[in-house]
């Protein structure tokens, strides 16, 4: 619970801040400007996003294994796997410009990602508190199990998923802040901005879909 509260509760001053700014690395910098680049073509349904995420999401492997976040170094293993899964999903159902269209999914696939994310995020907080000096155990491993989850509904054009990037957003904001991985914590905070973006573009051309589905019946 101390340890909870901890996470909650602690700030950076202004000093921290621009501090964590001057000392962030070229290879942080790198990969905040492609994850920027990945979910800005992702909002635009453009297969190029998995371009600029294999960047990305290679770079923050090395980066949070040297921050200590052990869940989320799992995670950028887990998400270079996906960029080219995605990449191959997407590549058979776009249209002549590269975009794909959305899908809304179903309410039983609602439920099971809640259970699926809830379960293995105490399992692995479990493990990782117990077992490794692991910054933030059950934050950490709430963004790792939640990230998974969104990463295959993104890869399946499920909405879903941009409401599901937004609480992980809002949960790494504070994690990276608490780090020292200020840009990247800056970087979250525009990915939240974004994901509300996303979630309803996506979900205008959810809306548009039905109309012609409608006109052409």
């Amino acid at each position: 619970m101390t340890s909870c509260w901890c996470f909650v509760s602690r700030a950076l001053s202004v000093s921290d801040f621009l501090a964590g700014f001057a000392g962030a690395t070229p290879i942080e910098w790198i990969a905040t400007v492609a994850g920027f680049l990945c979910v800005y073509l992702l909002i635009r349904r453009s297969i190029w996003c998995f371009a600029a995420g294999l960047v990305q999401v290679s770079l923050y492997t090395y980066i949070f294994y040297q921050s200590k976040l052990y869940s989320d170094t799992i995670l950028q293993i887990f998400y270079i796997g996906f960029q080219f899964y995605g990449w191959w999903i997407w590549s058979k159902s776009t249209d002549d410009k590269g975009h794909i269209d959305v899908d809304a999914g179903s309410a039983t696939l609602y439920l099971i990602s809640s259970v699926v994310i809830i379960l293995s995020s105490a399992g692995l907080g479990y493990i990782m508190a117990n077992h490794t000096d692991a910054s933030f155990p059950y934050a950490d491993a709430f963004t790792t199990c939640a990230s998974l989850v969104a990463q295959w509904l993104l890869s399946y054009k499920k909405l879903l998923n941009w409401l599901v990037w937004i609480v992980v957003d809002l949960v790494a904001i504070v994690i990276y802040w608490q780090k020292g991985l200020h840009p990247t914590s800056v970087l979250y905070g525009c990915f939240l901005l974004m994901s509300i973006i996303g979630q309803w573009q996506w979900w205008q051309n959810l809306q548009q879909n039905r109309v012609k589905t409608e006109v052409t019946v």
